[in-house]
């Protein structure tokens, strides 16, 4: 019998899923405190990594989480978290450490579109990443892992504010040679980190680690504030390239409306996979993106609301929207200490059972 479509170049098993807990989650029920040691400390940045990995196999080994906990593994970026700052801070941004939060990018109002890519690598933010990198490297031989990097527009709006939204009205030549700057410097970071440890972005959503061959994440979620015309005229471009130079290319999504994006993003030669924002209508994205992996993004406030059955058939719907197993996956992100381990399991559980049923069906 032929076997489902799927992508061959993403080589994934059916239905993967994974979870990402909120910091305040980590804070209460580990004792994980989200200051600069947590990310810049050799020392920490280890250890808190696998006691990560340790707390996940406690609750929920038996779905694969936690596969690290009994090593030292030297990850350069906090690949358990949601968390993009770094190139925000490289070009001029101020960021904030709290306790029990991701680090805070403060806007930094630039009164220019003006970025030089090369100071960004000269800046004391990357210089401290460039030692916690040879610090490791030196102590275990080897650096793995990755850092979320953000995207053009998101980057764009930490280093304008509102600001430039204004720009893409009233100066849009120069406000398209200031994406083309930042777009020159994410690509140069991405890529050389990429070079040293094999990965770029599951430290941007860590289902990717699902997935046997790196894939590069342009994260928008800005993109939810502008227009499709002003996605077509200022950003598609750089998509549209990123997806011929770097495959598997996909798209980070997280805001409620990505389907006003379904024909948009239909242009994109090799949009390999889409990260779904909850709220984001499958069936339409599934219409014009027939061959593109689906990564359905649960909401983690409505499941603080739902019972354990409303979350099933939540999951169930969705992935029946997808139409297609193979280029389908699960998850929720920033899940935070609230959530019970119940739900939690549920949404590992009822996936496996998804799974379970779509190998029957196609066995008949």
């Amino acid at each position: 019998m032929e076997q489902p479509t799927h992508n061959p170049i993403l080589q994934n098993a059916m239905l993967p899923v994974d979870i990402v807990l909120h910091p305040s989650w980590w804070y209460h029920h580990a004792g994980i405190t989200f200051d600069a040691d947590f990310f810049y400390h050799p020392h920490k940045r280890v250890e808190a990594e696998r006691t990560m990995e340790r707390v996940l196999y406690e609750r929920w080994g038996q779905y694969g989480l936690g596969q690290d906990r009994n090593q030292d593994i030297p990850q350069i970026g906090a690949v358990h978290l949601a968390a993009g700052f770094l190139v925000s801070e490289m070009c001029g941004c101020q960021v904030e450490y709290q306790a029990d939060a991701a680090p805070q990018v403060i806007p930094a109002h630039l009164d220019a579109l003006e970025i030089v890519p090369e100071r960004a690598f000269q800046s004391p933010a990357f210089k401290r990443f460039e030692h916690l990198m040879e610090t490791l490297k030196t102590r275990y031989g080897y650096v793995a892992g990755d850092v979320n990097w953000g995207g053009i527009l998101n980057v764009a709006l930490d280093l304008r504010g509102q600001q430039i939204f204004m720009d893409l009205a009233d100066t849009p030549e120069a406000a398209q040679t200031f994406f083309g700057a930042l777009a020159q410097t994410i690509e140069q970071f991405v890529t050389g980190i990429a070079n040293i440890t094999g990965t770029s972005s599951i430290s941007v959503n860590r289902n990717l680690r699902n997935i046997p061959v790196p894939v590069y994440l342009h994260s928008e979620c800005s993109h939810t504030m502008i227009s499709v015309k002003n996605y077509e005229q200022f950003l598609l471009p750089y998509d549209v390239a990123w997806s011929g130079q770097h495959r598997p290319f996909g798209i980070h999504y997280c805001g409620q409306d990505p389907h006003r994006y379904a024909k948009s993003f239909a242009k994109i030669p090799h949009l390999d996979f889409l990260d779904v924002g909850w709220g984001g209508n499958i069936k339409v994205l599934r219409e014009h993106l027939p061959h593109t992996f689906l990564n359905i993004r649960l909401s983690p406030v409505d499941i603080l609301q739902q019972t354990v059955t409303e979350l099933r058939e939540t999951i169930i719907r969705l992935v029946h929207d997808s139409g297609n197993p193979w280029l389908t996956g699960v998850c929720c992100i920033n899940l935070d200490q609230q959530i019970s381990d119940e739900k939690i399991t549920t949404i590992f559980e009822t996936v496996q059972q998804l799974r379970d049923l779509s190998a029957i069906s196609h066995a008949k």
